[in-house]
This record gives structure tokens, sequence and C-alpha cells, in this order.
């Protein structure tokens, strides 16, 4: 006779096993991110989930006006910014 609730235990290790290795470090990722998008003020130099290098221009509640090049801005949702880049960045690169 088999424990009928034998299979039990391997499923809540598997269970566990996909929340510390899966679940729980994107929650952190997305938490972070939250975090960097809050954080965002003019003159921040930022990289776009695109890839393009930009000086923060002006932030308002969903969007960030950013400036490409010498009098070239473009408005983007917060959320695309990828990453808050070293000032001078964008000069060096």
């Amino acid at each position: 006779n088999s424990d009928p609730f034998g299979f039990l235990i391997p499923m809540i290790v598997i269970f566990v096993g996909f929340y510390f290795l899966l679940i729980r470090p994107q929650q952190k990722r997305q938490k972070a991110h939250t975090e960097l998008v809050k954080s965002l003020s003019s003159g921040d130099e930022i990289m776009t989930s695109g890839g393009l290098l930009a000086k923060v221009v002006s932030v308002n509640e969903h969007y960030a006006t950013i400036e490409l090049s010498k009098d070239v801005n473009i408005k983007i949702q917060k959320a695309s910014v990828s990453a808050v880049v070293p000032k001078g960045t964008i000069e060096a690169a």
C-alpha cells in the first residue's frame, strides 16, 4: 500500500523550488525597475529598452521627455527606461 499523499511532498518541493528560482527573482527585478522609474528626474542620463542613450529633460506621471541630441526631444513612457547611466556617458559614447 502506498501513501495516498506521497505524491504531495514532491509537488510541494517543486513548487518551492520554482518560487525561489523563478518567481521571487522576477519580483525583485520588477520592484527595482519600479523604483528606478519613480526616481527619474531632469538631467539624468538614461538608456531606453531600445538601447537609445538620452538625457531626461522633463518627467511627469507616466511620460518623460528625453533629449537624444541637440534640439531633438521625444516623449517616451517612463516604463521604457531600462537603466540610469552615470553622468557623462553620453558625451563619452
